[in-house]
């Protein structure tokens, strides 16, 4: 079963999400924005995407240049700050059984999916 990680406001996220519809392939689509993703979820997605905990970081939103942007952050620190402050999160997220992708550039999805 493949999961997109979605928020339904985010032009690339509904992209997205129109790649793994049209696939044919069975999906489910969790709004993580409704329903946000806990500390393990999220450190387990970082896992499967193969990517440093900073890189999932969304670091244009105003919270993070706010509250986070220029300290000394661990990635224990950006987890949380990211289960805090879901926005945080890039979009959109792909997942499948084996591996996970972020969603930018779109042909990441795309890739995953053949």
């Amino acid at each position: 079963m493949i999961t997109v990680y979605h928020n339904p406001r985010c032009s690339k996220s509904r992209e997205g999400l129109t790649i793994v519809q049209n696939s044919g392939k069975d999906f489910f689509v969790r709004e993580y924005l409704k329903s946000p993703l806990s500390e393990d979820e999220l450190k387990k997605l970082i896992e499967k995407l193969g990517v440093k905990t900073i890189d999932l970081v969304r670091s244009k939103e105003e919270i993070w240049k706010k509250e986070f942007k220029g300290k000394d952050l661990s990635s224990k620190d950006i987890l949380k700050a990211m289960v805090n402050n879901p926005k945080l999160i890039e979009r959109p997220i792909v997942e499948n059984a084996e591996k996970a992708v972020i969603g930018r550039p779109i042909s990441n999805i795309e890739e995953m999916l053949a």
